[in-house]
């Protein structure tokens, strides 16, 4: 070799060497520079702020694909490769495991498991709860030998325990009389003769057939002897109801997102529906009285789920665990708590919220302040109450839980004919 040659092959090689030392001392950061996830999922906790903010102190790429609830669970549950992880709710848990499109969870890798609440575990926040019908997220949780989940505590689980609410209906107290929670306020109000033509629904088959079963049961219309798994009969019973409702005007939509039933609301198309929590607090940063009922038969409880994708590998996959962990780490349990969700280890969230807005949120006191939302607009003006009370108060009146029956294919069916007719 001559002395060109040798002085350009150690060149070449030193920055070999350099870039293999480099390699040895920070592997780590390397690789996750060049990570991105993909995360699936819908408005409700796919927000640009947590995005941002995950990507900065995670150092990695995140791409958010928010959809309707109906259309994130049908293509999650088709092609698990388009997404690494799924956020949505307990009642697509059953779905996406028998399609295959999740694979378990590693209880050690998840840094906070030991700090998460009795809810997810066992179903109740306290003793005294009632647990309600269908699918409660503990029934869910745990991955058992033989491949199935349920109630029994294994090293596996199906999905990471992180948002959670309870749900019922908003409604315009410019049109409707204020209620008084517990009490007078009914799921029956739904299917009133005096909303007829100012009434939505969410257009989620497994979360909006509840709605309406309750406000049937409510009315007198409708009985299910287990509302959370309806018969073939009690299903037919409750759309004949509703499907001579719908031919003659009484709803006025079926929205598929926040966004829609915030547009609902602001344009007096409707003056009640089935709504979320940062529906409710949009409606109400925006200028409306909406409150949001706490039914006298119960609410509609939810459980958040994040699940790994069956096709997640290698770094993604431990992108994927930083980001469940970094859910469960403080700022976006207090976030979410800014437009009135829960997280599955409050406390940690706590030093990261004013005194005022847990007090407010999760303790159901009078607000001390005004309190903001999400967005930067006042949500929550001083002296007022949380629609429901407390977190304990709100999880020991649960109706039934979003949940995918038995005769969930029959069920969809019919409500597909519902939207149509």
């Amino acid at each position: 070799m001559n002395k060109n040659g040798r002085r350009e092959f150690l060149s070449k090689a030193g920055i070999g060497l350099a870039l293999s030392a480099a390699l040895i001392k920070a592997p780590y950061v390397f690789a996750r520079n060049r990570t991105t996830l993909r995360v699936m999922g819908t408005h409700v906790t796919l927000q640009e702020p947590l995005r941002q903010r995950a990507m900065k102190e995670l150092g990695i790429d995140i791409q958010f694909y928010p959809m309707g609830s109906a259309a994130v669970l049908q293509k999650a549950a088709a092609n698990p490769a388009a997404f690494d992880l799924y956020e949505q709710w307990s009642d697509s848990i059953n779905i996406l495991w028998q399609a295959k499109a999740i694979q378990p969870i590693d209880i050690e890798r998840l840094t906070h498991w030991h700090e998460i609440n009795p809810l997810t575990k066992t179903g109740k926040l306290i003793p005294s709860a009632k647990v309600g019908a269908g699918d409660a997220p503990n029934k869910l949780l745990y991955v058992q030998d033989d491949g199935t989940l349920a109630s029994d505590v294994t090293k596996k689980i199906s999905f990471l325990p992180y948002v959670h609410n309870v749900d019922s209906f908003g409604y315009n107290t410019d049109f409707i009389k204020q209620g008084s929670p517990y009490e007078s306020e009914s799921w029956g109000w739904l299917l009133d003769e005096s909303n007829a033509g100012k009434t939505a629904i969410v257009n989620a088959p497994t979360i909006g057939i509840f709605d309406l079963a309750l406000a049937a049961q409510a009315r007198g219309l409708a009985s299910f002897k287990d509302i959370g798994n309806m018969t073939i009969d009690e299903i037919d019973k409750l759309f004949t109801i509703l499907l001579i409702k719908k031919r003659k005007g009484h709803f006025s939509g079926f929205w598929t997102s926040v966004p829609q039933s915030v547009q609902f609301m602001l344009e007096k198309r409707v003056h009640i529906q089935s709504m979320f929590s940062p529906g409710v607090s949009a409606c109400r940063g925006q200028g409306l009285p909406i409150t949001y009922a706490s039914p006298k038969e119960g609410y509609r409880a939810w459980h958040g789920v994040m699940c790994l994708s069956s096709q997640a590998r290698g770094h993604v996959k431990d992108a994927a665990y930083d980001y469940m962990n970094w859910w469960l780490s403080g700022y976006p349990g207090a976030f979410i708590a800014r437009q009135g969700y829960y997280i599955s280890n409050p406390e940690r969230s706590r030093p990261l919220m004013s005194e005022a807005e847990w007090d407010y949120w999760y303790d159901g006191k009078p607000a001390a302040t005004i309190l903001k939302g999400t967005d930067g607009k006042v949500v929550v003006n001083t002296g007022e109450l949380r629609d429901g009370g407390s977190y304990v108060k709100r999880f020991s009146n649960i109706a039934v839980w979003n949940t995918v029956m038995e005769n969930y294919d029959y069920s969809l069916d019919r409500w597909y004919e519902l939207l149509n007719a």
